[in-house]
């Protein structure tokens, strides 16, 4: 009994820690890794920061480097402006690679569609994902679009669109546990 309260409270710890040594490598967080250290970072920071506010007056911007790493998560994983400001909530590796802290403040979709904007009204956009595209592929590395399906059966009764305008008794519902 002692040694399982002994365990829970070493478990405890180590997540008032940020520590996690029970971690999974996925392939999800091998893949953003591997771009880590494949990414020339600094060389494209440089290249954004002329177009980059410095924030003199309001909110602070979120640095640079974070909003480019959130740009290359949105076009990796293919997500909406929403899309990305939920995965920082839902998805803790988004955050990690983007360099947020965890308990501070996220950046929303109205962020990132004003990074966006900027990168596409310079003509960043595009000269930054072939850069990292010509680097990529001359390390021997391909990045291809891909997507994950999400099969979801929804409780919905059978359709009466037909000429007698019934519900047809040979067409079968699907429950939960039935095939």
């Amino acid at each position: 009994m002692l040694q399982v309260q002994a365990e829970k409270i070493q478990a405890m710890k180590q997540v008032a820690l940020g520590l996690n040594l029970n971690m999974k490598r996925t392939r999800k967080r091998e893949f953003l890794e591997q771009m880590e250290r494949v990414v020339p970072w600094a060389a494209l920071v440089a290249l954004i920061a002329p177009y980059y506010p410095e924030g003199r007056t309001g909110r602070p911007p979120f640095a640079l480097e974070t909003m480019l790493r959130t740009h290359f998560l949105q076009q990796w994983f293919n997500l909406s402006d929403p899309a990305m400001e939920e995965a920082f909530f839902d998805v803790p590796l988004y955050g990690e690679f983007a360099q947020l802290d965890a308990h501070g403040r996220l950046p929303d979709e109205s962020t990132i569609l004003r990074f966006r904007h900027r990168l596409e009204k310079h003509k960043l956009a595009d000269g930054i994902l072939a850069t990292v595209n010509d680097l990529l592929s001359s390390q021997g590395l391909l990045l291809q679009e891909g997507s994950a399906v999400d099969a979801t059966l929804i409780a919905a009764p059978s359709s009466t669109k037909n000429k007698e305008g019934k519900r047809d008794p040979e067409m079968h519902s699907s429950k939960k546990g039935n095939q």
